[in-house]
């Protein structure tokens, strides 16, 4: 019997709770940063050693974090259900939990660059330095998609997303465009849970569970809702 294709759009609160702070939570400052300092385009324009150096560092808090209960309780819904991860984390918990399929809508921290070309992506363990060249000679920048970028792997998401039998929102408070607008692109008549300790309220989204409570505590009573689905 076919598995049913469960995809499962996640963001910072699942990450959160190993330790990897969002920018949300304190009034648009991340690790002391305003992101408008770091996280932008026109910051790394304007000065590339402050972003090379935030997103280094950004790496090592990654490296020292662990996969929590959340992530776990995704990976085993495999056993179940053809799972599809859409995060808009750049962190590598849901591999490191064992998931499978794992698509990063906003790059990945533990790669890097061409700043010229995109195309030109690397696996990166330690610090990048300014001066580091990729094979076209233009510097080596984070594997990140930035405010002010277009988010490349967002039609592949979408094809996956309207794809859905099962859809499921963990740890995003659907504020970050344009991954929020994902949820549209669900087949009306598909089931939809979203878990997160906050949640706006979302008009218009037929058949939609609401679990308000942290990923990890959510997704034990998420994952019991799920299996009489099967």
């Amino acid at each position: 019997m076919r598995k049913k294709k469960l995809v499962v759009l996640t963001g910072a609160g699942i990450s959160a709770e190993s330790g990897l702070k969002t920018f949300r939570d304190s009034d648009g400052l991340w690790e002391g940063y305003d992101i408008n300092e770091v996280a932008t385009a026109t910051a790394w324009r304007r000065n590339p050693a402050l972003v090379q150096s935030f997103y280094n560092m950004r790496r090592k808090d990654v490296k020292n974090a662990e996969p929590n209960a959340a992530h776990f309780a995704l990976s085993s819904l495999e056993k179940d259900f053809e799972v599809h991860i859409i995060t808009q984390n750049i962190d590598d918990l849901h591999e490191r939990a064992g998931s499978s399929s794992v698509l990063h809508l906003h790059g990945e921290i533990g790669k890097m660059r061409s700043e010229k070309n995109e195309s030109l992506i690397y696996p990166v363990d330690g610090d990048i330095q300014m001066g580091d060249r990729a094979e076209d000679g233009a510097q080596l920048r984070p594997h990140i998609v930035w405010f002010e970028e277009p988010v490349p792997m967002m039609e592949t998401a979408i094809q996956v997303v309207s794809e859905a039998d099962l859809f499921v929102i963990v740890g995003t408070s659907l504020v970050v465009y344009p991954a929020a607008g994902l949820v549209n692109f669900v087949q009306p008549y598909v089931h939809k849970f979203i878990v997160d300790k906050k949640i706006p309220a979302l008009p218009g989204i037929p058949n939609l569970i609401v679990i308000e409570k942290q990923a990890t505590e959510g997704m034990q009573e998420l994952v019991n809702l799920l299996r009489k689905l099967i």
